[in-house]
């Protein structure tokens, strides 16, 4: 494996310049709006990010303001992004924030990794584009980068090649206080829009004259991915119940896949009319009938949900649900992305 170029910054930068995109979160990137940016910008894409970045800022604009809202008002605000483990990390860390720090995100590397939700990636990205240190930021696009750069012959899953990456590029940062955000953000930049997945854009690649990937004509041949295992499929049916105008909503447990959040009842299994009746009838709502509307696929990260759903209209509204208006499901209840084909009919 190849050296990482030592000019890399000076290559770097001046691309950046040029073509950085005007990303919300670089406009007054102060600690508080650089970490709930890249928080949402884990397992996220940025056009998908961006709206929801805006409406964050506007309801919770400071470490304060997120510290004080309720859990539920945090999740309301993430409704859709998925990971919802990442916005209650970011609840707790805010808390964390105000408590030790007087609501100042802490200036060292170290202090921010402490915090709930925020790895050695996140931790350097703060560190470095909101106060200007020396932290290299390392996540899939860096380490694409600078597998190709120096025809990595290694897995970058292994930690081994991250920690040595992370190494190299702290070596090749500009001094601490000058430029050190701008290289952060120009790695994430190159990465995300030229030196793509599959095929890079290399013609406009500031670094493909120093690119040994480039240089042997086998960029596509790096970075050498981890091999993945395959997503487990589990059945579900989905009952979208319905009753005087309202609709019947539950609660996630406290742990686990979707921890918490508000869901529309469901059972793993693939139900019949005459088992989705039984089942009703058991919760006690006692149904007038039931009709199929429509099937979805949700994909988590180890896992794919293949959903029935059946729309069933009761007589009886048992408190074991939350019996919901829809602007009550609108502004308080945060139902997560898997069921929004279902959630849609109501």
């Amino acid at each position: 494996m190849d050296k990482l170029p030592k000019d890399l910054a000076e290559s770097l930068l001046p691309w950046y310049e040029a073509n950085a995109r005007p990303l919300p979160w670089r406009q007054d990137p102060t600690p508080y709006r650089v970490w709930v940016s890249e928080i949402m910008l884990q397992q996220t894409r940025i056009e998908a990010a961006r709206g929801y970045f805006e409406r964050f800022m506007a309801a919770l604009p400071t470490v304060e303001d997120l510290a004080a809202a309720s859990e539920e008002t945090v999740l309301k605000l993430w409704e859709g992004l998925g990971y919802y483990s990442r916005a209650r990390n970011l609840h707790r860390a805010a808390k964390m924030v105000v408590e030790r720090y007087g609501g100042r995100l802490p200036a060292d590397v170290k202090a921010l990794r402490a915090l709930p939700g925020v790895g050695d990636y996140t931790a350097g990205a703060v560190a470095s584009i909101a106060f200007g240190l020396r932290a290299p930021a390392v996540d899939g696009n860096v380490l694409r980068i600078c597998a190709r750069l120096t025809r990595c012959p290694d897995s970058v899953g292994d930690k081994a090649v991250k920690d040595a990456f992370r190494q190299a590029l702290q070596e090749r940062y500009p001094p601490a206080g000058g430029k050190c955000a701008a290289f952060t953000s120009a790695l994430m930049e190159l990465g995300e829009t030229v030196c793509l997945p599959g095929t890079p854009d290399c013609g406009r690649c500031p670094l493909s004259p120093v690119c040994a990937a480039h240089g042997a004509g086998r960029e596509t041949d790096f970075p050498v991915m981890p091999e993945k295992a395959p997503r487990r499929v589990q059945r579900r049916t989905v009952f979208v119940l319905e009753h005087m105008g309202t609709a019947a909503l539950c609660k996630r447990p406290d742990k686990g896949l979707l921890a918490g959040l508000w869901e529309l009842p469901n059972l793993e299994g693939e139900l019949d009319e005459a088992g989705v009746l039984r089942q009703t009838a058991a919760w006690g709502c006692a149904p007038v009938e039931a009709s199929p509307c429509g099937q979805a696929v949700h994909i988590f990260t180890h896992l794919e949900w293949h959903m029935t759903g059946w729309r069933v209209l009761c007589a009886a509204a048992p408190d074991r649900f939350v019996w919901t208006t829809a602007a009550q499901r609108e502004d308080r209840y945060p139902v997560p992305s898997a069921f929004r084909a279902f959630k849609a009919l109501l």
